[in-house]
């Protein structure tokens, strides 16, 4: 069954007597767990035993094995570690800069977007909610003329993690 640009296969009401899905011609079973598409191991196993490829060995897929590439697809970086040294010496000289993708749900206001933007040494955080992209520019000039007349300072550094989002 087709469904947008996918086909679908509900392998639970499948036999093998009235449908093959594929030809094996390599035997090699983490090579099949890559090429459909890094499927479930449970998944292949009901390949498997309802003889819906032809010529895929009979082997039994461990459910909590992991491909390596999976493993490394599903870990989650691990955070950087706090620093014991305050490496700034007052407020704004160095800026902590991030716009962030479109989220998915809009907020109560109707943005999308959001300008995060930390300072290094208080570690006060200001958060801007944007409609589009092409605004972070013009809130940070609001914001760098709001926040350098109240603390009397200037803005020093700016950093981001060269999104090229701005």
């Amino acid at each position: 069954m087709r469904h947008n640009n996918i086909y679908l296969i509900d392998l639970d009401y499948v036999s093998s007597s009235n449908i093959t899905c594929l030809v094996a011609k390599e035997e090699n079973p983490w090579l099949w767990h890559k090429r459909a598409a890094h499927i479930h191991m449970e998944q292949l196993n009901k390949l498997i035993s309802k003889d819906l490829v032809i010529g895929l060995p009979k082997i039994k897929f461990e459910k909590d094995k992991l491909y390596a590439a999976c493993q490394k697809g599903k870990q989650v970086r691990s955070s950087f570690h706090s620093k014991n040294i305050i490496s700034t010496s007052k407020p704004l000289e160095l800026l902590h800069m991030d716009l962030f993708d479109p989220s998915r749900i809009k907020s109560y206001g109707g943005n999308y977007y959001a300008l995060v933007i930390v300072d290094d040494y208080s570690r006060y955080t200001w958060t801007f909610f944007l409609t589009l992209k092409s605004e972070a520019f013009k809130a940070f000039k609001k914001f760098a003329k709001l926040v350098q007349n109240e603390k009397d300072l200037k803005i020093k550094i700016i950093r981001s993690d060269h999104g090229r989002e701005f």
